[in-house]
């Protein structure tokens, strides 16, 4: 009985993680559109230095939430896309914390991971941890897992595939170029499937990057992505997805002048 009552207080705690705002928020929610701004294309397209990002968050067409980068302008100038950096995403009117991701000074992206240190990034509610999304070793496509606040691996994440798992594949989505630029998924597997590869696998969320229009990701770094979050997604969950599509954006669009 001991034990059970042991395993009930843990289990609570993992469940109860999370402020007011990010629990009242999160936990009914399967979709959240994450919509970066246009703030500091001036200084990106004049300077060639990458401005602080910016994101409002959209549950349907209410907006419920906003973050700003912080970080180092230097490091901004000649580090990206490697640097530092804090999002706190806050509610909308009260400014209350919702989650806060953090990405420390780590290797960039590349073809291939089979020796450099692996992309990590934290996700935090108040204070306490949420989740990681941490890279894996891969060739040609990046893959990254998915864990809890014990350290337990629960989704793994990456592009659809072709070609046995070495090509990304980019028809999944219909047509590729919509109305403007391309659609760029990443899906979500659960953590013991085995077949994730190929155009068919079976996958339970996404985060998909958005077209927009053709001036807007042409010109400036505006990306939209929209969040489907897995059915057994609990709040912890759901907020290391949303603090994954932040990271996703960080490593892979936000290097490119063009966004795509």
């Amino acid at each position: 009985i001991l034990n059970y009552k042991v395993r009930s207080n843990i289990m609570g705690e993992v469940m109860d993680r999370g402020t007011d705002a990010c629990k009242n928020h999160l936990a009914e929610c399967k979709v959240m559109d994450i919509r970066q701004t246009r703030k500091g294309w001036v200084q990106e397209l004049l300077l060639g230095c990458e401005a602080k990002t910016e994101f409002k968050y959209f549950i349907g067409e209410n907006q419920v939430a906003h973050s700003l980068e912080d970080s180092d302008f230097c490091a901004r100038c000649w580090c990206q896309p490697c640097y530092t950096w804090k999002m706190v995403v806050k509610e909308t009117n009260t400014d209350a914390e919702m989650i806060a991701v953090h990405r420390p000074f780590s290797c960039c992206v590349t073809s291939c991971k089979c020796c450099c240190p692996m992309q990590e990034a934290i996700v935090t509610s108040n204070g306490e941890e949420m989740g990681r999304i941490k890279e894996q070793y891969f060739y040609c496509v990046p893959s990254f897992t998915i864990t809890d606040a014990k350290g337990d691996a629960k989704y793994k994440v990456h592009q659809p595939t072709c070609l046995g798992g070495m090509c990304v594949n980019c028809c999944t989505e219909g047509c590729i170029c919509g109305r403007g630029m391309c659609k760029m998924p990443f899906w979500i597997f659960d953590i013991n499937q085995e077949k994730t590869d190929g155009g068919d696998a079976v996958h339970i969320g996404k985060i998909l990057k958005k077209p927009k229009s053709l001036m807007t990701e042409a010109f400036t770094e505006a990306n939209a992505f929209e969040a489907t979050f897995p059915n057994d997604a609990d709040i912890a969950a759901k907020a290391t997805l949303i603090g994954a599509s932040v990271y996703i954006n960080s490593v892979f669009f936000e290097e490119e002048g063009d966004g795509s």
